[in-house]
């Protein structure tokens, strides 16, 4: 359970700030929802709270798991397997879907090393912003320490 003022994390959209907790009536039957602002893009999202945890809704890791975060940005290993760019495209989408900081720190690293070896198609180029982007807004919020600097560890991380 989230209360108004928590910073928690929504599957493919990042960190958000729980606003406000509202009932509201839809199709004659009353529900309490979580309103949840995205600091990225500044986007509204409305969360069933009997639904918060099957959305995959959480909170942000602890500063005690980032290591395994790191690690995972460290191994070269890619985890979902060759076949055609759009296989893998859905493969990595489905990972991002969890939101799991872990599966999205494997896209990142994945996505970067197929980029070493080849050309990316035009979705995996935009999931690999996505990823990048994900995995920085949270890192810096747990870390309290700017994105650009962060950005950067992170690329050494991969290169």
């Amino acid at each position: 359970m989230f209360k108004v003022g928590d910073l928690a994390v929504y599957p493919a959209h990042g960190v958000g700030k729980i606003e406000s907790i509202e009932g509201k009536t839809i199709g004659g039957n009353r529900q309490e929802f979580y309103i949840m602002r995205i600091l990225e893009n500044e986007m509204k999202i409305m969360i069933p709270l009997q639904n918060a945890e099957a959305v995959g809704l959480r909170q942000l890791i602890d500063s005690d798991d980032i290591p395994r975060v790191y690690e995972i940005l460290k191994t070269k290993e890619i985890s979902v397997n060759g076949g055609t760019w759009n296989r893998r495209y859905r493969e990595y989408m489905e990972k991002i879907k969890t939101g799991s900081i872990y599966e999205l720190a494997e896209v990142l690293r994945d996505l970067t090393v197929l980029k070493n070896d080849k050309e990316l198609s035009f979705g995996e180029r935009k999931m690999l912003d996505t990823a990048r982007t994900l995995l920085l807004k949270e890192l810096s919020i747990v870390l309290s320490v700017g994105e650009a600097q962060l950005e950067q560890d992170i690329a050494s991380m991969l290169t």
